[in-house]
């Protein structure tokens, strides 16, 4: 008898998508050669590059961490034309990887929390039963005198076991209390082909039930066949349903659950929206819990938020407007900040940014919920306006929607904060480096993106991980160190750190909630936003100077400077404008110099480099002798010497990271919208 082996070839044409739905994430992908009439079904253990065969449709196996998906083979498709019934990216595994790696971070933490205030909870219900029985044991009367039968005449006589069956019963009902198992529940709101429910179910420990929630029909029959297969039925809840009324009916849920039964609102809630996710932020806001929850939002949209093409609808979506400028990506990092802050305020629920990073063609935010009518009153004065020189230099200049100004109380011992209005305008009409016309952006969050603490959890996390379960680990320790190390702390930050970590020595290391003071909550980030040194000099008409020696010119004149990790090559310092325009042209005096005849009158680098002849000096404008004149026009101010020092400049990393992505194959990027009933 001859059998008749089938195999699946991928052949690459030139100007097409490939073909994703028959790949795996790995190198190398060979299906399995078996015939359909020897195909396994759904109970077969799972295996990379397996062919499934379930209801007369053919299924082959793609493994991403732990998990194992099944994609229908398309018989009529095309050759290199992309399969796409149910959306799978395999370019979005940096995203489902440093998601689980975060979540698992947060959960840990999380769990501790809660184990601490289930035996509290443990040892309150037991101090009240004591209680009670020694109330009753009081409340008895005094014996009176017994009768001829043996029996007092205030006392009923009781079955002799009555004592043995009431103390079971309380020994028992505790016993049951400790041993039950604590909840931890995620939503995957926009679940698709559930591969990230099916990771969360594999990949985190203590996790109790995630539920993979989808509007289309063939999405969760997908979801429910990859469940079986993955023999996680136990694990996973299927539900066919718009998102939106998912979560709300989660929330009517709770508002009409009896008390003290169990929360019913999720730990963790996953937006993962093929655009934006800014329609399901309010439910998302309220259908998560509401002591710590937390919330993890992708926006793939950045053509709205971190762009100017299309102002009018980040404005109608996120409530703030982006501007032109190098810088775009972290501001359209913080505009949507500023809509997820927008949408819990009105419940009452502040928002602590845990990691906020913008990735490739989208964003992932990770943001702890807690109900707090306290923090949300410092919500104004977390959030500002940007003026921002778009059509000259680039530079830019906040602007704080309202102040939170700290008050020393009556006694003289302590401060509070009042919630004042701020002075406006903090910049004038014109650039006051360039005199180009200034725009305006925003509103838009002001506090830090991240948690330096939570960061560096996340970090250990990622060292503990493998790299055969987490394929793209290399590229998330780097960006995970990259954003840590944008943290510049301010003189009073590094104050209160020096002060916490001597209070952490002297105590114990009980897990326990800590609670923000007023000045946490009123902190907000005074150094936001980077440049591009190649940027500031092609204005200049220079040769760019090297990262270690501008690095290091800054540095020498005592300012802090780090990279970014929205782009490659960036440049985040605590040094004002006018400091970096000084750097540059000492740059281009010592350095790069440049020949005035090419500059044309009337550019910005005419404007910034005083060509022409100019002897006035404009408010904030640089002498000849490398002095400053205030606005008062009485104290200029002198600068340091600039000197470009390599070796002052060169960071002392011990271990080289993947920072930046780099692309994973040719034609990559966002797919199209996934089709389906």
């Amino acid at each position: 008898m001859r059998l008749s082996l089938r195999t699946t070839c991928i052949r690459r044409i030139p100007g097409q998508s490939l073909n994703i739905a028959r790949l795996s994430t790995s190198p190398t992908f060979i299906p399995s050669m078996s015939t359909e009439a020897e195909l396994p079904g759904l109970d077969a253990i799972p295996a990379e590059g397996q062919r499934i065969k379930h209801n007369n449709v053919i299924y082959t196996t793609v493994k991403e961490g732990l998990a194992h998906i099944l994609v229908p083979e398309q018989k009529d498709a095309k050759e290199g034309q992309p399969v796409q019934q149910v959306f799978y990216n395999p370019i979005q595994q940096f995203n489902r990887d440093l998601t689980i790696i975060a979540m698992k971070a947060y959960g840990k933490e999380r769990m501790k929390q809660k184990q601490v205030a289930s035996q509290a909870k443990i040892g309150k219900y037991a101090e009240k039963k004591r209680k009670r029985k020694e109330q009753a044991n009081n409340d008895r009367p005094a014996k009176a005198a017994k009768l001829d039968n043996g029996v007092a005449d205030n006392e009923t006589k009781e079955p002799a076991n009555a004592t043995e069956e009431t103390e079971p019963t309380e020994t028992t009902e505790t016993k049951t209390t400790e041993k039950k198992e604590l909840p931890f529940t995620i939503l995957d709101a926009l679940s698709a082909s559930g591969l990230r429910a099916l990771r969360y179910a594999h990949e985190i420990p203590f996790l109790t039930k995630v539920t993979a929630n989808d509007l289309l029909k063939v999405a969760t029959e997908s979801i429910q066949r990859n469940a079986i297969h993955n023999k996680l039925v136990d694990k996973i809840d299927v539900s066919h349903d718009d998102a939106l009324a998912h979560m709300y009916q989660r929330i009517v849920d709770e508002l009409r659950r009896p008390k003290p039964s169990p929360n019913l609102k999720y730990d963790i809630i996953d937006l993962d929206p093929y655009g934006s996710a800014a329609p399901f932020l309010d439910a998302a806001v309220q259908a998560i819990r509401d002591d710590g929850g937390l919330l993890c939002v992708t926006c793939t949209d950045s053509g709205v938020w971190a762009s100017n093409g299309y102002p009018e609808k980040c404005f109608s979506l996120y409530g703030g407007v982006p501007l032109k400028g190098w810088y775009s990506h972290e501001v359209g990092l913080r505009i949507v900040l500023h809509s997820i802050e927008t949408a819990a305020a009105k419940y009452g629920l502040a928002i602590e940014p845990l990691l906020s990073l913008s990735i490739d063609f989208y964003c992932r935010v990770f943001v702890r919920i807690t109900k707090s009518p306290a923090m949300v009153k410092f919500q104004a004065g977390k959030n500002m306006l940007v003026y921002n020189c778009g059509q000259g230099c680039g530079s830019w200049t906040t602007q704080l929607l309202m102040k939170n100004k700290p008050t020393p109380n009556k006694k003289g011992d302590g401060i509070f904060y009042r919630h004042g209005f701020a002075r406006a305008p903090t910049a004038p009409e014109s650039c006051e480096h360039c005199g180009s016309s200034m725009h305006m952006a925003g509103p838009m969050y002001a506090g830090r993106i991240h948690d330096p603490e939570f960061v560096k959890q996340v970090i250990a996390e990622a060292e503990e991980a493998s790299p055969e379960i987490y394929g793209t680990l290399p590229r998330v320790r780097g960006m995970l160190q990259t954003a840590l190390e944008e943290y510049i702390p301010t003189p009073e930050e590094l104050e209160a750190e020096a002060q916490a970590k001597k209070e952490e020595s002297d105590e114990t290391k009980k897990p326990k909630k800590k609670k923000k003071t007023e000045a946490e909550m009123a902190a907000i980030d005074p150094y936001p936003f980077y440049f591009f040194p190649a940027h500031v000099a092609g204005l200049l008409s220079c040769r760019s100077p090297a990262e270690a020696p501008l690095k290091g010119a800054l540095r020498g004149m005592g300012y802090q400077v780090t990279r970014s990790h929205c782009k490659p090559g960036s440049i985040k310092t605590n040094a004002p404008w006018s400091v970096i325009w000084h750097v540059f042209k000492e740059w281009i005096r010592q350095k790069a110099p440049i020949t005035e005849a090419n500059i044309k009158p009337g550019t910005v680098a005419y404007r910034l480099l005083k060509l022409g002849g100019e002897t006035k000096a404009v408010e904030g404008d640089e002498a000849a002798d490398g002095t400053k004149t205030e606005e008062n026009g009485t104290e200029p101010t002198k600068f340091p010497e600039v000197i470009f020092d390599e070796k002052l400049g060169k960071d002392p990393e011990q271990k080289k990271y993947v920072r930046y992505q780099m692309n994973p194959r040719e034609n990559w990027g966002p797919l199209a919208r996934a089709t389906g009933k």
